[in-house]
């Protein structure tokens, strides 16, 4: 909030700080062009990086000077301006600030002339996410180069809804274990974290705009090495290294249950996170009822334990186990029909989504067995390549030129194409079997007003001191957003 003429001043201020999102009017009436926008529209020329002139600018000037740059950025300021609200000689605007920049954000304004003081968020308003490490932040944000590389993980599948838990450093410890399971050779995991240290140092430099992931490709690489080692795996079956765990190829049964029993565990795991999600987001009754909330996680503790009784023999398993999914069908039934139109047609499709939850949960479960399906196309290609090699090399000397042939361009495919493969296999299973799960909705992103200001001499727009409270709305201080 600001008298209006410390508005402008307090404004670009905010904007070179690039710390607030500014809630715009929006009413949907008509387009009223300011004059900056106006001027920019006769240019007709593509306008640059939008800029903002610390001094009020005069707009004829610029128009002749075809600096389409001040002029976008002055329109984006007569937005905000129009949007705002006024009373007498004050005006104010409302929007969304970091807690941690809410001090620092205030001291700024107030030099304008202005003021800025925290509300309390609006009811039925959520207010935008911020997680850290994602962009656009505002500049100073801070978060571990581990974070930052994960964060588009999540991103890519959507905003996740400001009330829900931050998934970014599980979700990516997840995928680079599921990724090394299906990529486990030591030799080829070595090569992704000599490819992660070549993005850290920015080489080749026509790949530096991908250095912020280097951590995430290194602990991608350190799976797969670690899972090769286990396996006995070093750019195939070569003897290099011994079996510490299992053979693939010898012991596919055992590495296929293991693979379906971490993907019952993950499942358990984004269940207990989408409780919490919906206990954050709708209170207890959304929390009991939701499939991906008590009544979908009883129903899948029910089908464990039944499984358990398939499994063992043991009849108590499968009386304990059906009692419990039917109390977990039970209250998903109760929430499914809540959101139908009710009568014969509303019964018809909760019956449906029932049956379709049930056999979503037997067809995640089963799912996770690619990780052991490709971590055996992986052992198989690379005992293919070593044997070639082997077979080859006792031929003479051009037995062992086609054999050294055969290894490097061998393993150059099967890393290329397993790289690629496991990658967006670990993707499809975090997406669709666990992400799926965790949330339910879509938040919307913190897009906060940064420009740049040119400090050029000028007429400056005369400081008044603050006469009122400000009205910036904040975002309270979370462990998960910045």
């Amino acid at each position: 909030m600001a008298p209006e003429q410390a508005l402008r001043e307090s404004l670009v201020r905010i904007a070179e700080a690039g710390c607030v999102e500014i809630d715009l009017a929006g009413d949907g009436g008509p387009d009223v062009r300011g004059p900056a926008a106006t001027r920019l529209q006769r240019l007709r020329a593509e306008p640059a990086r939008p800029a903002l002139s610390e001094a009020l600018p005069d707009l004829d000037a610029l128009e002749h000077e075809g600096r389409t740059d001040l002029l976008a950025g002055e329109a984006q300021l007569e937005e905000r301006l129009g949007g705002a609200v006024r009373h007498g000689a004050v005006a104010a605007l409302a929007g969304w600030c970091p807690e941690t920049k809410v001090g620092a954000t205030a001291a700024r304004v107030a030099g304008a002339g202005g003021a800025l003081v925290p509300l309390r968020a609006p009811r039925g308003v959520d207010p935008p996410t911020l997680l850290m490490g994602a962009g656009p932040g505002p500049p100073g944000s801070v978060a571990t180069p581990v974070r930052r590389s994960f964060t588009p993980l999540v991103t890519t599948y959507g905003t996740v809804p400001y009330a829900d838990l931050d998934p970014t450093m599980a979700a990516g410890t997840v995928y680079v274990v599921m990724f090394g399971l299906m990529f486990g050779d030591a030799g080829h995991g070595l090569l992704l974290v000599a490819l992660a240290l070549l993005l850290r140092a920015a080489r080749p430099r026509r790949l530096a705009p991908l250095r912020p992931l280097w951590p995430f490709v290194a602990g991608a690489g350190l799976a797969a090495t670690l899972a090769g080692v286990a396996y006995g795996e070093f750019f195939g079956p070569t003897g290099v290294l011994p079996v510490l765990w299992l053979e693939p190829l010898e012991e596919p049964m055992r590495l296929l249950a293991t693979a379906v029993g971490l993907g019952a565990v993950l499942l358990a795991v984004a269940y207990a996170a989408g409780i919490a999600n919906r206990w954050r987001e709708g209170g207890w009754a959304s929390a009991l009822y939701a499939t991906t909330g008590i009544a979908g996680a009883a129903l899948y503790a029910g089908l464990a334990v039944v499984a358990g009784y398939v499994w063992l023999g043991l009849p108590v398993y499968g009386v304990v186990g059906a009692v419990i999914a039917v109390v977990g069908l039970a209250l998903a039934g109760v929430g499914l029909y809540a959101t139908t139109e009710g009568g014969a047609s509303g019964a018809l499709q909760t019956g449906i989504q029932l049956f379709d939850a049930v056999v979503r949960i037997g067809s995640n479960v089963v799912s996770f067995a690619r990780l052991a399906a490709f971590g055996l196309t992986h052992a198989a290609l690379g005992a293919i390549i070593w044997d070639g090699t082997t077979a080859l090399a006792g031929r003479g000397p051009a037995g062992i030129v086609a054999a050294v042939l055969v290894f490097l361009l061998g393993n150059a495919l099967a890393f290329s194409l397993e790289a690629l493969v496991a990658a967006v296999q670990a993707l499809r299973l975090e997406f669709y079997e666990l992400f799926s799960r965790l949330f339910e909705g879509e938040g919307r992103p913190f897009r906060p007003w940064h420009l740049p200001v040119e400090h050029t001499p000028g007429p400056a727009t005369a400081a008044v001191p603050p006469t009122a409270a400000g009205a910036v709305r904040h975002i309270p201080a979370r462990e998960e957003y910045s």
